[in-house]
């Protein structure tokens, strides 16, 4: 991120608003604004192999299920947050990673300007990669606030998106959604 252009295109925004930026309010006020930006959007460029790379042996058989993983992430249509619970479950192929490593993906992925749709995929698509288990899903459920505080301010909706990806059979799919909901 240019942190001085981000600087100026706050302080430019602020103006075309109608505020005075030199006022004792705002002086600050875009610095605050990117360095609120440069840490929200910290995932952009960034993937989660560094993360998923330490694995473990474990025998084949089960399902591992991590539920409840909040997040934060910023609307790439409204530069506006929206946030929630994930849960990641998958079948290991021989290996697995640490639970903190999968909560850390998440962090990675939500990082960035997103849609719900893209940060449920790009999470899956991580651990495909990376960890190369059978296969995985990924179930998001999230609060956003273009759609709670502007347009159609509906508070307390929320939207359910899930994806599987690799050999993750019917059944075990209804499994994982009884379990994460």
């Amino acid at each position: 991120m240019d942190r001085e252009r981000a600087i100026k295109a706050v302080g430019e925004l602020l103006a075309a608003l109608g505020e005075d930026v030199s006022r004792e309010g705002l002086r600050e006020t875009p610095r605050r604004v990117a360095d609120m930006y440069a840490q929200l959007l910290s995932g952009m460029g960034r993937n989660a192999e560094e993360e998923l790379s330490k694995t473990f042996p474990v025998e084949d058989g089960g399902i591992v299920i991590e539920r409840d993983i909040s997040f934060s992430s910023v609307c790439e249509h409204h530069l506006m947050p929206f946030f929630g619970k994930i849960a990641i479950a998958y079948i290991p192929s021989g290996r697995v990673v640490g639970l903190s490593k999968l909560a850390r993906c998440v962090d990675i992925c939500a990082a960035r300007l997103q849609l719900q749709e893209r940060l449920t995929r790009d999470i899956a698509r991580e651990i495909m990669l990376r960890l190369a288990p059978r296969g995985v899903f990924v179930y998001c459920e999230a609060e956003h606030t273009c759609m709670t505080c502007r347009g159609v301010k509906k508070p307390g909706s929320r939207t359910i998106s899930y994806i599987s990806l690799g050999d993750f059979p019917e059944d075990k799919k209804a499994e994982v959604l009884a379990l994460v909901k």
